[in-house]
């Protein structure tokens, strides 16, 4: 019987390091940020962050060109039919099932990638004092909604990894920490779908 389970079994290596590195640096980086934004104490640890949360997103935007498969953009850019496919899968019962991303994981990720960058530039110009008084206040009020908007963003990811955990009765907090999916029985057949 165990022979058996190992044979039905199948581990797949979906994110590799450098994937898996930049992801949870990227979310204590813009932790950091967000805990220390309202303090004038901390701000050298905040503006700190900021420049980490920059050159992680300038990384990572190289590796969706050049990186593993399921790192480049390319293997999981968002088209409207894939993601109104999905939904409907979900809302049908039978949620499709992607290797690496899905469709509204994908859209979160763009979403992150978009945030995080225009985040990152409001705060260097912000830093820079660039504009003066008058401008500098807009600039803090962009830069705050920027920085909250990624945080909704954040929020909502988690909450898709938690339900796609579930609906596809998978780990996948334990997949970006080991970069290895699991799947079981007759899901091996489902693995082969772009993700």
């Amino acid at each position: 019987m165990a022979n058996e389970s190992m044979v039905n079994s199948l581990r797949i290596r979906v994110w590799d390091a450098p994937t898996r590195i930049f992801h949870w640096s990227l979310a204590l980086a813009f932790s950091v940020a967000m805990l220390t934004s309202e303090s004038e104490r901390w701000r050298d640890l905040h503006v700190t962050a900021g420049y980490t949360l920059a050159g992680l997103l300038a990384f990572r935007l190289l590796w969706g060109a050049v990186g593993s498969r399921y790192a480049r953009f390319s293997e999981f850019w968002p088209r409207p039919q894939a993601i109104i496919d999905y939904v409907k899968s979900i809302l049908a019962g039978k949620p499709q099932h992607f290797v690496g991303h899905n469709p509204l994981g994908a859209i979160a990720i763009f979403l992150l990638l978009g945030l995080g960058a225009l985040t990152a530039l409001s705060g260097w110009l912000l830093y820079r004092e660039f504009g003066g008084h008058r401008l500098g206040e807009a600039l803090e009020e962009m830069h705050e909604a920027f920085a909250y908007g990624m945080l909704t963003v954040v929020a909502i990811h988690l909450c898709g990894v938690a339900v796609g955990s579930v609906l596809h009765r998978e780990n996948l907090i334990a997949a970006m920490l080991t970069g290895y999916k699991e799947r079981k029985g007759a899901d091996n057949e489902s693995v082969a779908g772009r993700g």
